[in-house]
């Protein structure tokens, strides 16, 4: 029987869409899925669960916060690095917060404008929080004693003339982190004027060039889901843990060793320390 030459690319088109749907819609996922069935993989493709006696609570692979109802870290647990994901390590909203270096003026909030922190102010922030949470010198540099971004608007730079300086960080009626600059007398700044015109000047400060706090306590990572931190995040926080718990550092500090991984390989990567295995090794503890 002879076909007519569309009806023929029709039907080879028909059959190309059904061969593939059953390779590739069908033959393929069962495959993985059958795969990630084998002992050994089995557990890693369920989500890599932590399960105790009360049921899942949560994986190894994904962070979560240690907080109260309002935000506030729990004494009693190790804490997370900051999350961007959603409001904090929300997997349908895995992301960063795409603020770069350069990201160093805040907006404050003003009539029909909403206030934004810039990425240097978040860090300087967090710094000191978790500064005065721990127990250490939370200051960094280019950071103000108030926990904002040190950063100055200059105008006017004439020959023989006194700029105009502004702290853009600092909104009124804040008394600025700096008395005069180059001669003149820094000023607040007020929600909803424009300071883009000035010349920016972060100061450096008087903060340690290596802050008592380290980079992943202050800095979200790129997907907002990182499950660890760093030894020296965990080494951080090991006497405000036994303290609250009544354990000894050194119980605290051999749990932190025991759930701490080393580079892969010996040389990629960093090593870490998985916050939800550690915290749940300490509430096995019979001090806890």
């Amino acid at each position: 029987m002879f076909l007519p030459i569309w009806l023929r690319r029709h039907l080879a088109a028909l059959r190309m869409l059904l061969v593939c749907t059953v390779l590739f819609g069908l033959a393929f996922p069962f495959a993985v899925l059958a795969i990630g069935q084998v002992p050994g993989l089995r557990e890693r493709a369920e989500g890599s669960m932590v399960r105790t006696d009360a049921g899942a609570a949560g994986s190894r692979i994904i962070g979560q916060s240690f907080t109260d109802a309002n935000g506030q870290a729990l004494p009693r647990y190790f804490q997370s690095r900051p999350s961007a994901a959603g409001a904090g390590y929300d997997p349908t909203s895995s992301g960063a917060s795409n603020l770069g270096p350069e990201d160093i003026v805040d907006t404050p909030a003003a009539a029909g404008v909403a206030g934004r922190q810039s990425l240097l102010t978040l860090v300087c922030s967090r710094s000191k929080a978790i500064g005065e949470r721990e127990g250490v010198d939370g200051s960094r540099p280019y950071c103000t004693p108030s926990g904002v971004g040190a950063v100055l608007a200059v105008f006017g730079e004439r020959p023989g003339e006194a700029p105009r300086v502004v702290s853009v960080n600092e909104v009124c009626p804040t008394v600025p982190f700096l008395t005069s600059y180059r001669g003149a007398r820094v000023a607040c700044a007020y929600p909803g004027e424009d300071y883009s015109a000035g010349r920016l000047v972060p100061i450096r400060g008087s903060g340690p060039a290596v802050p008592a706090v380290p980079p992943d306590a202050v800095t979200a990572s790129g997907s907002g889901l990182d499950p660890d931190i760093s030894p020296a995040y965990a080494l951080l926080q090991e006497h405000r843990v036994a303290a609250a718990r009544g354990m000894s550092l050194e119980q605290v500090h051999t749990l932190v060793m025991r759930h701490s991984t080393g580079r892969a390989l010996g040389f990629l990567g960093e090593p870490t320390v998985n916050v939800l295995e550690l915290n749940l090794a300490l509430d096995r503890q019979p001090h806890a």
